[in-house]
């Protein structure tokens, strides 16, 4: 099987792994996640431009995906000493603390269990690989960027937010929203549903099929 038939999907299961990382030296993903959402990223290489403004990004917002109850794990398939290296070349040039673990990943057995590894960009290096994961550990969001294009962390950050925000109050989100902003309320499937969602004046309704509202728990 190919990395890329390998590759877990959104509504699976993420799969379980033991490690090395930078904040400990037996890692066991599932223990170390709780109850908690998880944002988990590859970057292709310790010591390249791109994945440091990386690095240092996620560790400035840190503590705003700690509020949501989001946990950060990094990986690439450096060794751990050239992990330490390089947060503390980090640490030294650019006066930033990576607060988050990262798991070195030298035999690529975590990557290619979650399918970062894409020949066609490079054989021996991940990809920029995204994965957003529930605290059931299910896979509710993945994406991918190229070796040569950093990731937006607003994005990422946004993104959880949605899915958190789609969660608590049964609903959808629509293009470019963000937090605070109306909702979309789920199509209907029946036609007391149809006529039920034309009553509510407290809607913004466009039609039966699209209607946002205010976030809030539905009843």
């Amino acid at each position: 099987m190919s990395e890329a038939e390998s590759l877990p999907r959104i509504g699976e299961n993420a799969p379980d792994f033991s490690a090395v990382t930078t904040l400990s030296k037996d890692f066991g993903f599932s223990a170390w996640q709780e109850q908690d959402w998880v944002v988990f990223f590859s970057h292709p290489a310790d010591f390249t431009p791109v994945s440091t403004t990386e690095l240092v990004e996620f560790a400035r917002r840190h503590e705003d995906f700690k509020k949501k109850g989001v946990k950060l794990l990094g990986i690439s398939v450096d060794s751990i000493h050239a992990h330490l290296a390089w947060l503390a070349n980090i640490k030294e040039k650019l006066g930033v603390t990576i607060p988050y673990p990262l798991v070195a990943d030298v035999d690529m057995q975590v990557a290619r269990l979650y399918g970062m590894i894409h020949p066609g960009a490079s054989p021996t290096a991940t990809v920029r690989a995204v994965f957003v994961i529930n605290p059931k550990r299910v896979i509710r969001a993945l994406i991918y960027y190229p070796l040569n294009a950093g990731r937006n962390v607003d994005e990422v950050l946004r993104l959880v937010t949605a899915l958190q925000t789609a969660d608590n109050f049964s609903c959808a989100t629509p293009v470019n929203w963000q937090e605070g902003e109306k909702v979309a309320v789920s199509p209907p499937r029946t036609v007391e549903e149809v006529e039920e969602r034309l009553s509510h004046a407290d809607r913004e309704i466009k039609d039966f099929y699209l209607t946002l509202k205010d976030p809030k728990p539905s009843t």
